[in-house]
């Protein structure tokens, strides 16, 4: 294991721009700074009557010097918003504070429970207006992947640009500036009069003053700090040079599983289209040792949308496959964007025979080549057992990503 140490800017260039336009750190101005009008005596009784014991701004928890395997490198950190604690810490907050929603109901953590792997056990999420169009993604281990675009269908542009389109979502947290509903910048000033942001934000930014991107940046800090490496399968990756060597620590069946995972298969599509011999290709688009999706991907053939009432062709995304399932190999909540799949068996089961609708324009073509991957119940088996243990433990209950508040 190694601690990836993120090189922190000077201040001189915080205000710079990048090459992704939306990934950017504001400029502090000393002018913002107005949290000196406040004693410390009343900062503090502040922060304790919100946060208990569970935030202490002069030992904050380690956000921004984790413990990452030297083998995992798919990392999509923007170069100008690193994590920091000071950083994360607003973003966890941010993360769990229910006053981003337009009716103080609904928080990024009522969607995305730790429990879960920060996923959700509800087919569809409930928002302030309704329910979500598609089932919420797990955000563990978000911050490694090639893919640098999120949601299912990749339309945001980048993690600082996604964290806040749902807050500006008519449907899940109401600001959206339509329908009737109050836009960003009137949370922004409701945002501003809550006493232990003024102190948070400063931390944070030296400043007080809040906007959009900084809100941005703070939760994807957050997002991004969420990793998961002490599963079975890191125990056993660190003790081996190669994802393709048999883990020491793996069962005869979880090792077959790998192999299973990692090989390509031999084909004769000439003939069948169908597998003869090797293995089931699926590291063919869930690259290890991250897991994470490939970006040029097209759909897995599950094209229906969440309510019935049409076709969804556009999802080319997925989150990791690390903690499908909990420790006890308990799913964490239906799978795909639909949450048509409850079970790892039944994902098998699905890739073992993609369907082929005429309608569906944007399946992979990866999928779109072969009928049948002809998986045998032994492999099956063995394939699941794999999965699993891709699974972690810390992630269930460290503190650093729990919720920070005393009363919700």
């Amino acid at each position: 294991m190694k601690n990836k140490k993120l090189f922190f800017l000077p201040l001189i260039f915080l205000g710079m721009v990048s090459c992704q336009n939306d990934d950017i750190y504001e400029p502090i101005s000393e002018a913002d700074v107005n949290v000196s009008a406040l004693s410390s005596a009343r900062i503090s009784s502040t922060m304790m009557a919100a946060f208990g014991d569970n935030i202490d701004l002069d030992n904050l928890q380690n956000y921004s010097n984790q413990a990452i395997p030297s083998y995992a490198n798919k990392d999509n950190t923007p170069f100008l918003n690193p994590i920091t604690n000071a950083g994360a810490t607003l973003g966890r907050v941010l993360f769990y504070d229910k006053k981003l929603s337009s009716n103080d109901a609904i928080s990024c953590s009522s969607c995305h429970k730790q429990e879960l792997a920060f996923g959700d056990n509800d087919l569809a999420s409930q928002g302030v207006n309704g329910q979500t169009g598609r089932h919420s993604t797990r955000l563990v281990n978000a911050r490694y992947s090639l893919e640098t675009r999120f949601f299912w269908d990749k339309r945001a542009s980048s993690l600082e640009t996604q964290t806040t389109m749902p807050v500006k979502d008519h449907i899940e947290m109401g600001f959206s500036g339509t329908n009737g509903d109050q836009s960003i910048s009137d949370l922004i000033i409701k945002l501003q009069a809550v006493p232990y942001y003024q102190e948070l934000f400063t931390k944070a930014y030296g400043s007080s003053a809040i906007t959009e991107k900084k809100l941005q940046n703070a939760l994807a800090q957050f997002v991004r700090s969420i990793v998961s490496f002490d599963s079975k399968y890191d125990q056993g990756r660190a003790a081996t040079f190669s994802d393709f060597t048999p883990f020491p620590n793996y069962t005869a069946e979880e090792n077959l599983g790998k192999k299973l995972f990692m090989d390509i298969p031999i084909l004769s599509l000439l003939v069948t289209g169908d597998r003869l011999a090797g293995g089931l290709g699926c590291a063919g688009c869930h690259g290890a040792p991250e897991f994470s999706m490939l970006p040029i991907s097209g759909n897995n053939g599950i094209i229906n949308k969440i309510d019935g009432s049409g076709l969804d062709l556009n999802v080319t995304r997925s989150p990791s496959l690390r903690d499908l399932v909990n420790s006890a190999g308990v799913p964490n909540g239906p799978m795909m964007h639909s949450g048509l799949i409850t079970t790892l068996e039944g994902v098998v089961d699905h890739y073992n025979n993609v369907p082929k609708n005429i309608q569906n324009t944007n399946l992979d073509i990866r999928l779109a080549l072969g009928n049948s991957l002809r998986v045998t119940d032994k492999e099956k088996k063995a394939l699941v057992a794999f999965l699993k243990t891709l699974s972690g433990n810390n992630i269930y209950t460290d503190s650093k990503w729990s919720n920070p508040f005393v009363t919700q």
